[in-house]
Formats: C-alpha cells, structure tokens, sequence
C-alpha cells in the first residue's frame, strides 16, 4: 500500500510539473555550474550567497551592477588560476524588468 502511495505521488508530481519542465522553469531561479559564471572558482558557502543575493534584488539596475561585479571578480580569480571562462550566458536579472516592483 505504501509502494502504491509512493508512486502515485510521482506520477502526479510529473503529471503537474509539465512534461516539459514549464513549471519547473517559472519557480525561483537557482545558481547551478551551468548559469553561473566562475561557479567552479567558489565556495559553496559562496554560491549560496550569490544565489541567496540574485534572489534578493527588486531593481534591474542593483541586479547588474552585482552581476557585472560577480563576473569581474569570478574573471580575476580564473586569470589568477590560468583558466578561461565562458564569455557566453543569459543575465538573470532580466527577470526584474518585467516585475511589477521594478522602476524606472
């Protein structure tokens, strides 16, 4: 009865999801080694913090100036290490202009 109950509750944790991970890609955004710039140069009390940071903001501007000043810092430390980062990505605090809290 238990197995049934488990199971059922993953077919509906699936069913409501979406089968293409929709839901999934609306709830709050989480910092992960593919969307994060110099994700391998932290900590994981670091990248807590970031994640914890980018959530934070309300304003597009606040966001991006953190933003640029994390890929700054992340640039640094990578040079320091001899690697390369990726020059590529999505900047996550667009989310904050179509947010009825942000101002112009």
């Amino acid at each position: 009865m238990k197995l049934r109950a488990i199971i059922a509750g993953l077919v509906a944790s699936v069913f409501l999801s979406g089968a293409n991970g929709e839901a999934q890609a609306e709830g709050p955004w989480r910092a992960h080694e593919e969307n994060t710039r110099g994700w391998m140069l932290m900590s994981p009390g670091e990248r807590i913090e970031h994640q914890t940071k980018i959530r934070s903001f309300k304003d597009y501007d606040d966001c991006h100036a953190y933003q640029v000043a994390h890929h700054r810092l992340m640039q640094e430390r990578a040079e320091g290490r001899g690697l390369k980062l990726p020059e590529t990505g999505r900047d996550v605090c667009l989310r904050l202009l179509s947010s009825p809290d942000h101002r112009n």
